[in-house]
C-alpha cells in the first residue's frame, strides 16, 4: 500500500488545518508521503511524484489533476479530491473501479456554526458586544441609577444593562423557534434546550429523532411557529428550495421585539422584510450572514443598539478544518485492508 497526500496553497487559503490533519490521522495508519505545492504552481499531480503507478491511496486538495493523470495513476484503488471539476474526474476514476470518496456537505462544521449561534444568541439578549464596545470611550454605561434617582417599577435599575424593548435577559425561559431540525440546527437547539429553554422547530423533511434528540417540539405548520417566537431562528442551508423560504407574510407576524439569529444564510429570509423591521426597532437582529457580502461600511444595520453583527466566520474554526479531513479519512479503508 502506498498513500500520498498531496495539497495545493490555493487549498490552504481557505482550509489551512485540513492538509496538515489528514497527514496525521494517515501517518497514525503508517507511511505516508506528503506534497505541498507551491503558490501558482499548476503542474498536474501525477508529475510531482515518483512512480505514480504504484500510489493506491490518493488524497489531492486544490491541485490539478488531468485525464493523464487518472492513466498515470494505473495502481490506484482509492482517492478523494477537493479540486476544480472533480466531478468529471470522480467519474473517471469509478469507471476504472476506483473507489472515490466525495466529502460530505455537512457535518464537518456543524458543532462549530451552532455554538456560534449560541454566542450570538446570549449577545442579543444581553447586548455585550454594544456595551464592550461604548465602555471603551464612554463611562456612561457605568452609571446603573435609576431616571432621576428614584426607582420606577420596570425602569433601568443598579446593573441593569439589557435593552427592555427587546427580548432580553436569560436564554432559559425564552420560547425559541428554529426553522430546521438538521446537523446545525439540532444541535442549536440542544444547547438552547439545555439552558431551559421551551424550543419549537419546523422541518418538513427531519425525521422524528431529529426532534426527540434536540429536546424540541415539533411544529407542522411554519405560520404557527411564528406567532410567538421571542427569538427566532431560520437555520436552513441555503438551496433552490429553501431562497425566501421565510417570506415577509411571517417576518411580519414576528411579535414586536422578537430576537432574530442569522448563522446560515441570510437569503433564506426576505431581508426587505427583516431590514425594514429592524430599523424600525420591530425587531432585534444577531447574525453571521448578510443579504449583500462583505456589508458596507455605511449600512443602517452596522453599529445599531439593537443589531449584533460578525463577518460570516461562524464555521471556519480549526476544529472544523479537522473534521473536514477527517471525514474523508473515515471513508478509507483501513491498512490492513490490504494486507
Amino acid at each position: 500500500m502506498r498513500s500520498l497526500i498531496i495539497v495545493h496553497p490555493d487549498f490552504d487559503g481557505n482550509w489551512p488545518w485540513a492538509g496538515d490533519h489528514a497527514h496525521a490521522l494517515w501517518k497514525d495508519q503508517g507511511a505516508v508521503e506528503f506534497i505541498r505545492q507551491q503558490p501558482g504552481d499548476q503542474t498536474p499531480v501525477s508529475q510531482l511524484v515518483r512512480d505514480p503507478a504504484t500510489v493506491t491511496r490518493l488524497m489531492v486538495f486544490g491541485g490539478k489533476v488531468t485525464e493523464a493523470c487518472v492513466q498515470a495513476f494505473s495502481g490506484l484503488q482509492e482517492a478523494a479530491l477537493n479540486i476544480d471539476g472533480q466531478h468529471e474526474i470522480a467519474k473517471l476514476l469509478t469507471a476504472r473501479g476506483v473507489r472515490h470518496h466525495a466529502h460530505p456537505s455537512e457535518g464537518f462544521w456543524g458543532q462549530s456554526v451552532s455554538e456560534f449561534g449560541l454566542a450570538l444568541t446570549l449577545c442579543g439578549l444581553r447586548r455585550i458586544p454594544q456595551t464592550h464596545h461604548r465602555i471603551i470611550t464612554d463611562h456612561a454605561l457605568w452609571d446603573y441609577s435609576p431616571p432621576g434617582g428614584v426607582g420606577q417599577p420596570g425602569a433601568r435599575g443598579q446593573q441593569y444593562g439589557d435593552d427592555s424593548h427587546f427580548t432580553n435577559g436569560t436564554l432559559g425561559g425564552k420560547r425559541v423557534r428554529i426553522v430546521g431540525a438538521g446537523n446545525i440546527a439540532s444541535r442549536y437547539a440542544s444547547f438552547a434546550t439545555a439552558l431551559g429553554a421551551e424550543v419549537a422547530a419546523w422541518d418538513p423533511y427531519a425525521s422524528e429523532p431529529c426532534f426527540h434528540r434536540a429536546g424540541s417540539r415539533r411544529e407542522w405548520h411554519l405560520e404557527r411557529l411564528v406567532r410567538d417566537a421571542e427569538i427566532f431562528v431560520p437555520m436552513v442551508p441555503l438551496t433552490d428550495k429553501t431562497q425566501g423560504l421565510v417570506t415577509a407574510a411571517l417576518i411580519d407576524a414576528l411579535p414586536r421585539g422578537c430576537l432574530v439569529v442569522m448563522v446560515t444564510r441570510a437569503l433564506i429570509c426576505d431581508m426587505v422584510a427583516i431590514r425594514r423591521r429592524v430599523l424600525a426597532d420591530e425587531l432585534a437582529l444577531a447574525a453571521d450572514v448578510f443579504d449583500v457580502e462583505p456589508v458596507a461600511l455605511g449600512d443602517p444595520l452596522l453599529g445599531r443598539h439593537n443589531v449584533v453583527h460578525t463577518p460570516h466566520n461562524a464555521g471556519r474554526t480549526r476544529q472544523a478544518n479537522e473534521l473536514f479531513a477527517a471525514k474523508l479519512i473515515e471513508q478509507f479503508r483501513p491498512c490492513d485492508a490490504f494486507r
